[in-house]
This record gives structure tokens, sequence and C-alpha cells, in this order.
């Protein structure tokens, strides 16, 4: 159920932004984990929203709620924890000042498919 969450929620942050989303398998790399959706937008409200959907989507699904979400008041960087999966959104700028693509390079990028609620390696 959590890949196909994972799926969900990518799919759901790439809806409500023109920045590529990107799923990363980490969960041989840390423990926390198994999984990061990373996506941004232009803007703090852009980014609030994009988690807002996020949430709504997951929870349509049947998913659980975040078990915590930070970062909302600022929304430069919000993080959505649900356990077996993290979900980044990030402003355009934190995204590249940070850049978790190229800090987890080691994890493999999946494919993902918001139609078809699955996540490919």
């Amino acid at each position: 159920m959590s890949v196909q969450l994972v799926s969900v929620a990518a799919g759901a942050a790439s809806a409500k932004t023109l920045e590529p989303t990107v799923v990363l398998d980490v969960g041989a790399i840390i423990a926390i984990t198994d999984y990061f959706v990373i996506s941004s937008g232009r803007n703090d409200r852009q980014v609030r929203a994009i988690a807002e959907e996020v949430e709504r989507q997951v929870r349509e699904r049947g998913g659980p709620p975040p078990r915590t979400i930070e970062g909302l008041n600022d929304a430069r960087w919000v993080l959505m924890d649900y356990g077996d999966f993290v979900v980044h959104v990030l402003t355009d700028e934190a995204r590249s000042f940070y850049d978790l693509e190229r800090l987890w390079a080691d994890a493999p990028r999946l494919a993902w498919d918001r139609d078809a609620d699955r996540v490919e390696a």
C-alpha cells in the first residue's frame, strides 16, 4: 500500500506545479523511511497548495494523515512524514540550495505513474 500512496503523493504534487517531481528509493540508505517524494513550487503559496493537495489525495485514497508536518508556516520547505515515505515540498530557491537529489544521489530514482498508482525502478 505504501508504494501506491507514494505514487498518489507524487501525482498530487506534480498536478500543482510545472517543476519536476522526483521519487527516490532511500530505504537501503537510511532506516527511517523507504521513499522521498521531492517537489517544488515558485513561492510559499504554491508550496502550501502542493502540500495540501498531497494530504488531500493521500487521505482520499485511504492513506493515513501525515505523522507530522513541518515548515508549513513559512512554507520554504514543507516536510510531510507519512512513516514509509516522506514528502518534501520546497520553494524553487530552497530546492536549488539544498539540492536533495544530489545529496541522495546514491538512491535509485523511481518512475511513478499517477494513473496506475505504481512506482517503478
